[in-house]
């Protein structure tokens, strides 16, 4: 007996991609998992970018440093660590947020 699945099909639609892309980022259950499909979607500087971002986003979160002394002892621009820092504290998403807190009680058990 065949199961029956929805179609896949090509598609443009940004939204159902994102989606998508969600459900596969929630299927790895270790850090070695996820590592590995981090690997197979991104580039290596793809990678980097999203691990210097997550750095940032930590240093902004967690210590007094400015964004001259982060830049300084990490090399991202601060371009970026400008962004990090507008995401972290003013855009809607709060996925930064969310994270951190969410490390931070697993962190504390």
């Amino acid at each position: 007996m065949a199961v029956t699945t929805t179609a896949l099909a090509p598609t443009k639609d940004v939204e159902k991609l994102t989606d998508q892309l969600c459900d596969a980022l929630l299927t790895p259950r270790t850090r070695e998992e996820m590592g590995r499909l981090l690997r197979d979607l991104c580039t290596p500087s793809e990678l980097r970018a999203l691990a210097e971002r997550w750095h940032v986003a930590r240093l902004l979160d967690g210590t007094d440093l400015s964004y001259r002394d982060i830049h300084d002892g990490t090399g991202v621009s601060t371009t970026t660590i400008v962004r990090v820092g507008r995401f972290l504290r003013q855009e809607p998403h709060q996925g930064y947020r969310s994270a951190i807190d969410a490390l931070g009680k697993s962190n504390a058990r």
